[in-house]
């Protein structure tokens, strides 16, 4: 479903639950990141898109006349037929069900900044799959924030919204987030990519309007359980190379610096500062390549990034490398210009940039042959850079 049908469909749900039309409908997307990875807790650059996938609320103040209603927050799950209850006459606290927690980070927020939180209704639906590294917990938080905003006629910066949103992560879902995710769904905007810098915040919108091309998103349908900390580890020693070459982030090291003090690091955080360093350039070549339409370039750069990070950095999978293999054997005449892993590693999606009229060919091809190396059926979808958080209906 398109944005248009999706809020007639969040609209018929929220009719049929509590009886009569929202008053407000609100959406916000998931992402994925074209090229970037591992660089956001280095200080580098990334470059998301938003995609077309959704979490989409419908919401409507309660009746007049119910005054228990006036002291809470309703929420029916519209994909799960699950309700939670947010209890608004006191600081909003962490509560089931688990889900809830993204929506109770962002009333705390709004609380914390001295916003009363209106007793509403609300239905919602996600589209943005779960558990595929596409932040549909991002497209939540902002969501909920984008309806915060229309409820209360409290506008706020875009990118402090965002801010308040990764906060929420962070202090309700335990999870320590960088900066990407909440921004990308904030601040997106139809038609362009977003490249972000993740010391200072700023943001430079990079167009990608050439209707010969799209992005397709492969789910591997595979999530392999970490162990160890592989995260936590990475993070370590990335943060060891810096220290040992003297600077605060590997943001300021450049290629060569890092082979002059290739001695004062052990061979395995050498390759990982070699990942970061290499990574953070690519991303930068990849934007301007985008801005001149210079795809076969963009996509060397895509499976660049790939390769550094299943060798240097070591976060791809079997199923993740498989993908790669398939998209690279199609090659460019039969429409793929590059594809590589995205999020954080060890399953989840890749992201390919492919000639938009030949994304559905490619589209059965990667499908079959997937499926014949893994035994897995991937789920597949092409998408355009979409827009950011909107208020579509109040």
């Amino acid at each position: 479903m398109n944005l248009k049908e999706l809020a007639a469909h969040i609209a018929a749900k929220f009719q049929n639950h509590y009886g009569r039309p929202p008053r407000w409908i609100v959406a916000a997307p998931g992402r994925v990141n074209v090229i970037g990875e591992h660089t956001d807790y280095n200080d580098g650059f990334v470059l998301p898109m938003a995609i077309e996938r959704y979490a989409i609320m419908a919401a409507d103040s309660p009746p007049r006349g119910s005054v228990s209603a006036q002291s809470k927050i309703t929420v029916f799950d519209a994909h799960f037929d699950e309700t939670a209850t947010i209890d608004i006459t006191a600081p909003v606290t962490k509560g089931s069900p688990k889900w809830s927690n993204y929506l109770r980070g962002v009333l705390a927020g709004f609380q914390q900044r001295g916003v009363k939180i209106p007793a509403l209704d609300v239905a919602f639906l996600s589209t943005v799959p779960l558990g595929g590294g596409l932040s549909s917990s991002a497209a939540l938080e902002v969501c909920t924030a984008t309806l915060m905003e229309a409820a209360t006629g409290e506008r706020i910066d875009p990118i402090e919204k965002a801010l308040l949103a990764q906060q929420a992560e962070h202090d309700f879902a335990g999870v320590p987030c960088g900066i990407m995710d909440q921004f990308i769904s904030a601040l997106g905007r139809e038609d362009h990519l977003l490249l972000l810098d993740c010391r200072t915040r700023q943001t430079e919108l990079v167009p990608m309007s050439d209707p010969s091309v799209a992005l397709l998103v492969i789910n591997t349908n595979v999530k392999h359980e970490l162990s160890g900390g592989e995260y936590a580890e990475r993070r370590a020693q990335c943060e060891e190379a810096a220290a040992k070459l003297g600077v605060k982030s590997l943001r300021d090291v450049t290629a060569d610096q890092l082979e002059q003090g290739r001695a004062r690091l052990s061979e395995i955080v050498f390759r990982r500062a070699r990942h970061v360093i290499g990574e953070i350039e690519r991303t930068v070549h990849a934007a301007e390549g985008i801005r001149q339409n210079n795809w076969p370039t963009v996509g060397q750069f895509m499976y660049a990034s790939h390769y550094s990070l299943r060798d240097d950095y070591e976060v791809s999978c079997a199923e993740l490398d498989a993908v790669v293999e398939i998209a690279e054997a199609i090659g460019a005449q039969g429409g793929v210009y590059g594809c590589r892993m995205t999020g954080g590693g060890f399953g989840g999606c890749c992201v390919a940039l492919v000639q938009a009229g030949a994304a559905e060919a490619i589209t059965r091809k990667i499908g079959a042959d997937y499926k014949t190396k893994t035994g897995i059926d991937p789920t597949i979808f092409s998408s355009r850079p979409a827009a950011g958080a909107t208020i579509i209906k109040g």
